[in-house]
């Protein structure tokens, strides 16, 4: 039987690659440090003065960003404090399959941001290439119902883009290095809601 085990050699090179390349792009956030602030403040105002609810979605590697993000919010990040309303719209299999046997699965999401979605609330939308067929639904039915949006996409903020109030750009084409930066930026989120509220 052939050996198919990796090398040892081959193992320490992908390790060192991507350690090289996460931290080249984690030091481009500085470039975005605006977006990230403003978004923060938008989601402190949406729940800490408004009343509104947070609402989240992705596909895959970004669906869990969404629940991450809506568990931080709904359960605690660093501190004790009061539950923050937060829904990731890819947890219910039941909506979502009824919705993508009923209407396509574009727009899983879409229909459930017209059911929650409220003037006061925010759409969080992630997709590392800014053209998710749902998500950027997703952005317009949020649009629609005249909520703010908060993208988070890759350095191309593709058609989801044209729907946001503020676009995130993670600096990278790399899906798993975007993916990365996106839930570093999902915390300073957090943080910063976390930060203007009370017990």
């Amino acid at each position: 039987m052939q050996n198919t085990d990796m090398s040892a050699d081959m193992k320490s090179s992908i390790i060192s690659a991507a350690f090289e390349t996460h931290l080249i792009v984690a030091q481009k956030m500085h470039t975005i440090a605006q977006d990230v602030e403003r978004a923060g403040e938008i989601i402190s105002e949406c729940l800490n003065k408004h009343g509104g609810a947070v609402l989240v979605c992705g596909n895959g590697g970004s669906a869990a960003d969404a629940q991450h993000i809506a568990g931080e919010l709904t359960g605690r990040f660093l501190r004790e404090r009061r539950a923050m309303p937060a829904l990731a719209l890819n947890t219910n299999s039941t909506t979502i399959t009824a919705i993508g046997n009923d209407y396509g699965y574009d727009f899983i999401f879409s229909r459930q941001v017209e059911a929650h979605g409220r003037p006061e609330s925010v759409l969080i939308a992630i997709t590392t290439s800014g053209n998710s067929g749902n998500v950027v639904q997703a952005a317009k039915a949020a649009k629609a119902s005249g909520m703010k949006v908060i993208g988070m996409t890759g350095s191309n903020a593709g058609m989801l883009g044209q729907y946001c109030d503020v676009c995130i750009k993670a600096p990278s084409s790399e899906t798993p290095r975007i993916q990365e930066m996106h839930i570093l930026i999902g915390h300073i989120l957090c943080e910063i809601a976390e930060s203007e509220i009370g017990e």
